[in-house]
């Protein structure tokens, strides 16, 4: 009987030793489909990819939790946040101080600016804003280029899109002068050859330089620590930048 109590008293520990590799905490990542090469569809895998992607993924193995992406509207990932229907958003979504006022940040990930896109009839050697006065000008919903725009005072209209993609099919078709929009997912557009009719101005310098970081709620400051401890390990060890150069981004 004693030799009984003692296999049953080892296996209970044994089962006790492995729990916590069968209870890995779950972490709900909210992604854009339409931000290439950040965040997109995979339509051959029907799966969210890219640089984001990638980065959280290998934060979430160094950090000992697992990742399960949720696709979603760029406007609506804050809200998906703070409704707690997603744990953290890894996104081409800028640092800004009116988000930081709702949700936290991690360190940041990588810094860029917006880039302008016209009609390749057009040939104009456009520098900034002021070249484009008095013309309808077009940017993507909830991103920290709009309220610029608008504040310039310089534009006839700021149209307001939904998505990349859907900008670039405007100024593609001649529907719209010029769009302004995150140069990495713009310039890797262009350079997959879509949109051949729409060109990126290379004489345009970007004036709304911004980082991108990853998000979190503000009441889950023990998820915010694992994920900058472990960014800042994959920034030392190379692994960021590995992830940057297989996107084609540069290390910033």
């Amino acid at each position: 009987m004693f030799k009984s109590v003692l296999q049953a008293a080892c296996l209970s520990l044994a089962l006790a030793a492995g729990a916590p590799a069968f209870a890995q905490q779950v972490v709900k990542v909210g992604s854009t489909p339409t931000s290439v090469p950040f965040t997109f569809l995979d339509t051959k895998t029907n799966t969210i990819q890219g640089v984001m992607v990638d980065i959280i993924t290998e934060i979430g193995k160094d950090a000992g939790f697992q990742v399960q992406v949720e696709p979603m509207q760029f406007s609506s990932l804050i809200a998906a946040l703070t409704s707690k229907k997603i744990d953290v958003i890894s996104a081409a979504m800028f640092i800004t101080p009116a988000r930081k006022e709702v949700i936290s940040f991690s360190e940041p990930v990588y810094t860029y600016g917006e880039g302008l896109i016209v009609p390749k009839s057009d040939t104009k050697d456009y520098a900034g804003f002021d070249d484009l006065k008095g013309e309808a000008v077009g940017a993507q919903v909830g991103t920290a280029f709009v309220e610029p725009l608008k504040k310039a005072g310089l534009f006839s209209e700021v149209k307001i899109y939904d998505t990349i993609p859907d900008i670039m099919r405007d100024v593609n078709a001649g529907r719209l002068k010029a769009g302004f929009a995150d140069y990495p997912v713009v310039a890797y557009s262009l350079k997959q050859g879509q949109f051949p009719q729409a060109r990126l101005v290379e004489s345009y310098k970007s004036t709304m330089l911004g980082s991108v970081g990853i998000g979190t709620r503000k009441d889950d400051q023990e998820l915010l620590a694992k994920i900058n401890a472990s960014l800042a390990k994959l920034k030392a060890n190379g692994t960021i930048d590995k992830i940057l150069a297989k996107w084609g981004l540069k290390a910033s």
